[in-house]
């Protein structure tokens, strides 16, 4: 077993950060517990691991992350040989490694670190630290044969130094070029080799990088405005007809403060989408009057406006030297540095190189990933009808930056477009998404083509109930039917929404028009609740009132392949308020029929039932309440005998124990349509709609 993955690189400049996250990433989807280890570093905070420690939950004490600072490296080198340098960091690197299954290492960053021959350092270090070495070799502004040639030159040299090189990764590599050094290293070197292109959003500085850097005033703007990267630089001094063609998507417009003509006209511009900016920044110390900026608010909440003392030319030329990092403030550029490894590595590859044992314990976090990651392996279609809503456009740039799947927002495209230029977020609509394959657009249900067919097929599945062609040419407008119905006719794969629509918005269309399973009598519902160290299915917490004997059967058979199709091995529990033959009563009843019910429909599954949760969950009390049971204490599908019971305790559960909550997912339908909790966040969209995204996978295998 590979116990520490050793990133270093050959020079300056290689933006391996983006490869440090991304097999971070990887590393958690397999283990539990992985440690971060910085063998040298600089003064000041670490940017890089306390992103790791933000977005990974790492519990690890940062004093334990580092060996020394280079300084203190280099004088010790200096003074006392290599050797005693490498013993001191080797010493501390073992300290991490007895608490973690796996370490990930960070090498030098040659960055003015006084240390002569760096690379042999990395690879000794590599060496007595036992760990497989992944070298990033920066191709920022080369040609293809260029590149390739540096790629192969690291190689032989990590190679020589006796490195176990787990793979080759040229980094920041011209789009352009991209293919063509792809085609020079295929084959070429004993270990794979991976190509990364240019992502310009990943270099570019956020608002609040330029805030802190030049010390500007925010005259206006939010925090969501302040995260917008800035992704070109426009200086006004011309008249506003010369002024507004130079305008570009993501700029940062620079202009003397007392410049109101263009102030208005470029935040006019970015309340259109055309195009959308990054926002203002006002030289000179001149401040726009009260009036100016009460209009600018209007034109373009959100929009960032900044000041400083300076002039143009003094603030371009330190403008001009600012470039993004990845921080623990840029959650957007780690999903682009995310989107952008996984796209152009093979994980799959990687991982079975890295020869990682899988955890057998799953935290939240590697569930999280695996839904990703299989989302991903087959890339399905799913509608978001509520396109103005700004956690579902939020959701949206994740799921595309992550290539999870492609994407349809329903709503008035005007609207949707002045949303995203306002939150300032990239989607790509109509064309793949920067530095991916997935895809989103926009339909709106009151000018599509579509509205006719679909009035006139609504009409037809509800006749029976007096639906006319005009009637329904009105109910199909609504954005849950019109997604619904993309969904029955196949042109999209799943529908997910629920943001800001309620339960019975979301699923009454279903119900009337996609239907139900043949193999199942009623719709239903399960949680994925995602405990400290493992997942249990929860179901049914969010449909069905008070299911009798042969529904409670029916949700127990569902959320059984529910649980099996995600990766959770069924074993259902058939809950109640007493255990075995303990109690009796119409509820205990109910639940006992059950249990029968699908025994007799699955003789192959785990199942027991009457039994309580305690009993479900907990070994030492079912060893008293039920000896023998292969069920009890290793219950990992819990049924509720009614949805008062269910939707309590997943609550309860979620608040009190701290779980994470997925869900509801929708099972019975013919085909996927899942509802949110107006409460979800940004995440648990994500999670949704990449859960939706699997069921469809599996839609298209029964196919």
């Amino acid at each position: 077993m590979t116990r520490s993955v050793y990133i270093t690189g050959i020079g300056r400049g290689d933006g391996r950060q983006v490869v440090e996250l991304g097999m971070m990433e990887l590393l958690t989807r397999q283990v539990d517990r992985v440690g971060v280890y910085r063998p040298l570093m600089h003064d000041g905070p670490d940017r890089l691991f306390e992103l790791l420690r933000a977005r990974y939950r790492l519990s690890q004490d940062p004093a334990t992350v580092y060996g020394l600072p280079y300084a203190d490296a280099a004088r010790l080198q200096a003074e006392q040989g290599t050797d005693e340098l490498v013993s001191l960091l080797v010493d501390r690197f073992h300290a991490v490694a007895r608490d973690y299954e796996v370490v990930l290492v960070l090498g030098s960053d040659y960055a003015g670190t006084q240390l002569p021959d760096e690379l042999s350092l990395n690879a000794r270090l590599a060496n007595e630290f036992g760990a497989s070495l992944l070298p990033v070799v920066g191709g920022s502004g080369g040609r293809a044969d260029t590149i390739a040639a540096e790629v192969h030159n690291a190689q032989r040299a990590f190679t020589a130094a006796g490195c176990d090189v787990l793979a080759m990764i040229a980094n920041r590599v011209p789009p352009a070029e991209a293919e063509a050094t792809a085609a020079r290293l295929a084959g070429r070197l004993a270990v794979p080799a991976y190509v990364l292109p240019e992502e310009p959003s990943l270099s570019a500085p956020t608002m609040a990088q330029v805030v802190q850097a030049l010390g500007a005033d925010v005259i206006l703007g939010d925090d969501a405005g302040l995260a917008r990267n800035v992704l070109d630089f426009v200086f006004g001094g011309a008249m506003l007809p010369s002024f507004l063609p130079a305008l570009t998507p993501g700029c940062l417009v620079v202009t003397p403060g007392d410049r109101a003509d263009l102030i208005v006209g470029a935040l006019a511009a970015h309340s259109a989408g055309s195009p959308a900016i990054a926002g203002l920044l006002l030289t000179l110390d001149e401040r726009p009057g009260p009036d100016i900026l009460a209009l600018a608010a209007r034109l373009a909440p959100g929009t960032p406006v900044l000041a400083v003392a300076g002039g143009s030319f003094p603030t371009a030329a330190e403008l001009f030297t600012l470039e993004g990092k990845l921080t623990a403030a840029t959650p957007r550029k780690a999903e682009t540095a995310l989107g952008l490894f996984e796209l152009n590595v093979d994980t799959t590859e990687l991982t079975e190189r890295l020869s990682v044992v899988r955890s057998p314990r799953v935290t939240p976090m590697m569930f999280e990933h695996e839904l990703i990651e299989r989302a991903r392996s087959a890339r399905r279609h799913v509608v978001l009808p509520e396109g103005t809503e700004e956690r579902i456009l939020r959701a949206a740039e994740v799921l595309l930056r992550r290539n999870v799947c492609d994407l349809t927002l329903l709503g008035d495209e005007t609207a949707i477009r002045k949303r995203v230029a306002e939150l300032g977020i990239s989607l790509g609509l109509d064309s793949a998404a920067p530095g991916t394959g997935a895809v989103a657009r926009i339909l709106d249900p009151q000018t599509s083509p579509l509205r006719e067919n679909f009035a006139e097929l609504y009409a037809k599945l509800r006749a029976h109930k007096g639906m006319t062609v005009e009637l329904a040419h009105d109910v199909v407008t609504d954005v849950s039917y019109f997604g619904t119905l993309m969904v029955r006719e196949g042109l999209a794969d799943g529908m997910v929404s629920g943001a800001v629509h309620s339960t019975a918005a979301t699923i009454r269309p279903a119900f009337e028009v996609i239907k139900t399973r043949a193999d199942a009598s009623i719709v239903s519902s399960v949680f994925f609740m995602c405990l400290a160290d493992k997942v249990l299915v929860y179901g049914d917490c969010a449909v069905n009132p008070d299911p009798d004997a042969e529904q409670l059967a029916d949700i127990a058979l569902q959320s059984a392949v529910t649980a099996a199709r995600f990766g959770v091995e069924p074993r259902v529990a058939m809950l109640s308020y007493s255990t075995g033959t303990s109690g009796s009563g119409a509820d205990v009843d109910k639940v006992r029929r059950a249990t029968e019910i699908v025994r007799e429909l699955r003789p192959d599954l785990l199942v027991e039932g009457p039994i309580q949760y305690d009993a479900a969950v907990d070994p030492q009390v079912a060893a008293t309440k039920l000896p023998g049971s292969k069920v009890a204490g290793r219950a990992t599908v819990l049924i509720f005998p009614d949805l008062n019971t269910g939707n309590n305790t997943y609550k309860a559960v979620q608040r009190s124990a701290g779980a994470i909550a997925v869900g509801p997912v929708l099972q019975g339908l013919r085909k996927p349509v899942n509802d949110l909790s107006r409460g979800a966040l940004v995440q648990d969209i994500v999670n949704t709609v990449a859960i939706t995204a699997i069921q469809a996978q599996g839609e298209g295998d029964a196919r």
